[in-house]
């Protein structure tokens, strides 16, 4: 009795034990990404290219077609809700850009128009502007 009863307690305790027992992960958790590090140049997603590189020191000339939405000549700038620019790989959206107020004389509010940018560094200056 004695046997059986030494026995049928170490079956228990194995059995806690294998129950307390961590199991491997089935799937492991993807691990968090961490953000780029800065002035990183990132690869292309399917619907937009790259930017051009901030500390880029060539200079890109490229055309569009939009809608002036916002004009600042005291501040020097205007904003654009503009088609794609294929040249700059951008889809269409609306960017706020640097521009002389001579540049932008005659614009305003509402025009529907093309545009020449200057693009260096990252940012981008509109060297010419017709209303359409």
């Amino acid at each position: 009795m004695k046997t059986l009863s030494a026995t049928i307690i170490s079956l228990g305790v194995a059995a806690a034990l294998a129950a307390c027992t961590p199991k491997p992960a089935e799937t492991a958790a993807p691990a968090a990404t961490p953000p780029p590090a800065a002035g990183t140049v990132m690869a292309p997603s399917s619907d937009m290219a790259p930017m051009p590189d901030a500390n880029a020191t060539s200079v890109v000339s490229v055309s569009g077609t939009g809608t002036v939405t916002e004009l600042d000549a005291t501040a020097g700038t205007i904003t654009i809700d503009h088609q794609p620019i294929a040249a700059a790989n951008w889809p269409a959206m609306v960017m706020g850009f640097k521009a002389a107020p001579a540049v932008v004389q005659g614009v305003k509010v509402g025009d529907q128009v093309d545009f020449d940018l200057r693009l260096q560094g990252g940012a981008g200056e509109v060297t010419a502007i017709r209303k359409k």
